[in-house]
């Protein structure tokens, strides 16, 4: 009987001992997984490679198209490097890596030029604020449908970029080198809208500069926090795609 009684107790020990260590021991860690933890990074709504200006100096062929789409239509610029290597470097580049997509024609003055290249993301512009390339020689003349980039005195060229809707040849004497022009969709260019006019420094209606690099499309809306006397600019066109496109070899001439 008393054999029993000691083998009841120290069972009864055993249980009370194995309750006390489950309620005391600490919760188990939650693992998080890569996934989870690279979502926050995946967010960014643009290529993070926008980021490291540095890192994006990739050649550009020697000849290449980038097809636009807008709230216009689509057009086609045709590049050629040689006209303006530094410069066709940038836009390759940048094109690549979808800097564009978003970005609206903010200064189209009409018989004048279409210019655009600020992005719609604030830190974006900041990352290419100083991300300048020198100029290139002036080779080919600025005329109606040329590309170049804009500049704002010299070796200053970082992303923003115009459409010549002119012969504008007093930009050639200016330092203004194209790289590529029109070859499609001329249409959709010249019907970019341009109701607004140049920025107010220049005597027009249009968006400030300056303003829309530090708070991006937001400046833009419609709304109290946009700009425009809270009304914004609704009618500005916009770049909604770029891609490059290589344009295949000619086929051998038949003998």
């Amino acid at each position: 009987m008393k054999s029993k009684l000691l083998l009841l107790c120290a069972v009864f020990c055993f249980l009370v001992s194995q309750a006390t260590s489950a309620q005391t021991a600490p919760p188990a860690k939650k693992q998080v997984s890569k996934s989870s933890a690279g979502k926050k990074a995946a967010a960014l709504p643009f290529d993070r490679a926008l980021l490291r200006p540095a890192q994006l100096k990739e050649k550009s062929p020697e000849i290449f198209d980038v097809k636009f789409s807008t709230t216009r239509g689509e057009f086609t610029v045709r590049v050629t490097r040689a006209w303006s290597p530094l410069g066709a470097d940038r836009f390759y580049n940048l094109v690549k890596h979808h800097f564009y997509d978003g970005a609206v024609f903010f200064r189209v003055v009409d018989g004048f030029v279409a210019q655009f290249g600020i992005s719609p993301y604030p830190q974006v512009s900041a990352a290419w604020k100083k991300a300048v390339i020198k100029d290139d020689p002036v080779v080919q003349s600025n005329l109606p449908g040329t590309i170049a980039f804009a500049t704002d005195g010299p070796n200053t060229r970082t992303t923003q970029l115009f459409i010549s809707m002119k012969n504008n040849y007093d930009l050639d004497h200016r330092g203004f080198s194209p790289f590529g022009k029109v070859t499609e969709g001329e249409k959709a260019v010249v019907m970019l809208y341009g109701g607004y006019g140049d920025e107010p420094r220049r005597g027009g209606d249009g968006p400030e500069q300056d303003k829309m690099e530090k708070r991006g499309n937001r400046y833009l809306e419609k709304g109290p926090r946009g700009g425009h006397g809270g009304k914004g600019w609704p009618k500005l066109d916009r770049i909604t795609a770029t891609t490059i496109v290589i344009p295949s070899a000619a086929p051998p001439a038949k003998k």
